[in-house]
């Protein structure tokens, strides 16, 4: 867990404010270092947000004395070190829980599934959810925080801003640029300096895969890493909207219409995925929408190269009922989960 310091009177806070109280200067934020077990506890007795018994909370300390609480699953003994290690396998997805900082839990997913070869000459595309016009608070859209967060991340890695595109498109009746514009993500773009694209004025090229002719934005084969921004969510329909459905944004609206009418919804979430380069998705499900429309906290940032196998772990996570036909022969056990384990974040987000 990152802390913020102040290099003048040297406090640390756990949460990243913008300036120090006592000095009105800008917080640096410090690494942990090599991580021991200061203190466990067990815990046998379920509650709402933790159902699944038994748990351990640990109380971690780190090689600057700074300490904080961190639940288990796995069972330590005070003394042990702590430690987490980065795994490159295609089908894993990395998990970790966005206490205060957004950017920590998306460096610390990124790092988790082996990191992503970047540099200053570096093309990146990404693709936010963008829906409706509607303020950030109702979780319809990629939150504005969260792209913020990425951005960052790119750019601390000495990607040039010029050299990034946030991309989408409309595939109903409201303009892509309302959309945009209410949602604050144009605003995170102004301020950031990186160019909007609107897919739907972009070239499309045609690939096809097991009998689907797929028309895809030619953007997508113009850059050295797509990034798939997806926000999570549940709906009474599909259960799931997330990771797998955005990239359906790359299509041409009429082709996305027209495969609609030709093939099961199912098939195309699938058969998508094999004629686009791989790409990497980090799922925002912080703050998430229920299938009631509501919203609540979840805290979650979720990283892989597998969208399908992401959509499967946030269904375990919120325990959600029926899963859609595109999850159901996707055994939980065989994806790989690391950083953060599912019966750790479990609990029936449907129900309360």
């Amino acid at each position: 867990m990152a802390f913020y310091q102040c290099q003048n009177c040297q406090k640390k806070w756990q949460y990243p404010i913008k300036e120090c109280p006592d000095c009105f200067l800008p917080l640096k934020r410090v690494g942990n270092g090599k991580i021991k077990v200061i203190g466990v506890s067990k815990v046998n007795i379920p509650t709402i947000l933790h159902p699944k018994t038994p748990y351990f909370v640990l109380v971690l300390e780190d090689e600057q004395g700074n300490r904080w609480t961190h639940k288990s699953i796995k069972e330590y003994k005070i003394g042990d070190d702590f430690i987490l290690h980065p795994r490159k396998e295609k089908d894993a997805v990395a998990v970790w829980i966005a206490k205060y900082d957004i950017l920590e839990a998306i460096e610390k997913t990124v790092w988790l599934i082996g990191g992503v070869n970047i540099n200053s000459n570096s093309k990146i595309l990404i693709l936010p959810t963008l829906i409706a016009p509607k303020h950030p608070h109702f979780a319809e859209n990629t939150s504005p925080q969260f792209l913020e967060a990425v951005l960052k991340y790119l750019l601390q890695n000495k990607v040039k801003p010029e050299n990034i595109k946030v991309a989408s498109q409309s595939f109903n009746d409201f303009s892509i640029e309302a959309c945009a514009q209410k949602s604050q993500l144009l605003k995170v773009c102004v301020k950031n300096k990186i160019t909007p694209l609107d897919l739907a004025k972009t070239n499309y090229i045609k690939k096809e895969k097991e009998g689907i002719v797929f028309e895809l934005s030619e953007e997508v084969f113009n850059n050295d890493l797509i990034i798939n921004l997806p926000i999570l969510k549940l709906d009474p329909k599909m259960k799931i909207r997330g990771a797998c459905e955005n990239v359906l944004k790359f299509l041409k609206k009429d082709s996305y219409f027209s495969l609609q009418y030709l093939y099961e919804y199912q098939d195309l979430l699938i058969k998508i995925q094999k004629v686009l380069p791989q790409y990497l998705t980090l799922a925002e499900g912080i703050k998430i929408q229920k299938t009631t429309g509501f919203t609540t906290f979840l805290g979650l940032v979720l990283a892989g190269f597998n969208p399908v196998n992401i959509d499967r772990v946030f269904a375990e996570i919120t325990m959600t009922k029926g899963l859609p036909e595109y999850l159901k022969n996707i055994k939980i056990e065989d994806i790989p989960v690391f950083g953060r384990q599912i019966s750790e974040l479990q609990y029936d987000v449907g129900k309360f």
